[in-house]
């Protein structure tokens, strides 16, 4: 797993997931814009109670808080799909 994989999951684990999956898709975007200045693509799927209840924006929202300056550095591109224990 490489570091940046890694430090996404410890700053998630505030929203006290039940599953984390999160796929580097960085080597898809070789030559754009953001991964010349080193921001990686990724893919998030996570499961969570905390979103219960909460709308898409208020999830990603609370994703984005968790990650805090990774957003502006590390992590060029996220998508995210959140989901409760009950959605699924």
């Amino acid at each position: 797993m490489n570091d940046t994989i890694a430090e996404i999951k410890s700053r998630l684990a505030v929203l006290a997931p039940e599953n984390i999956e999160i796929i580097d898709e960085s080597a898809q975007h070789a030559g754009h814009a953001g991964a010349r200045s080193g921001g990686g693509h990724y893919q998030l799927t996570i499961i969570a109670p905390t979103f219960q209840g909460q709308n898409i924006v208020a999830r990603h929202r609370a994703i984005y808080q968790a990650l805090g300056d990774l957003m502006q550095t590390r992590v060029h591109a996220l998508s995210i799909t959140a989901y409760s224990p009950e959605e699924l």
